[in-house]
């Protein structure tokens, strides 16, 4: 077994994408009591419709903290080594 270590490689960040993966999730908080919205998958509109809805039974709660979840994956780039690794190809032989 042979153990490297790479002092640089070239890597790139973008959005999760894998299966399962939600583009985002989005919940809201009352900064008045403290009342959540039940989060949601990749819609905020049921978030919104429940921040005026509250609103609509407390008139006085106005302000609301928005909460929106994305999730990243750091993939390597072409000319890192393990680009190769990560190569589909070289996941169906694990």
């Amino acid at each position: 077994m042979t153990r490297s270590i790479i002092k640089a490689a070239e890597w790139t960040l973008g959005p999760e994408t894998g299966e399962g993966a939600p583009q985002g999730i989005y919940s809201a908080v009352c900064l008045t009591c403290g009342a959540k919205a039940q989060p949601t998958d990749d819609e905020r509109l049921p978030v919104e419709v429940w921040a005026l809805e509250h609103t609509g039974l407390n008139p006085g709660h106005r302000q609301f903290k928005a909460v929106a979840e994305t999730f990243w994956r750091v993939t390597p780039a072409e000319g890192n080594p393990y680009r190769e690794i990560d190569a589909p190809s070289a996941q169906a032989a694990v």
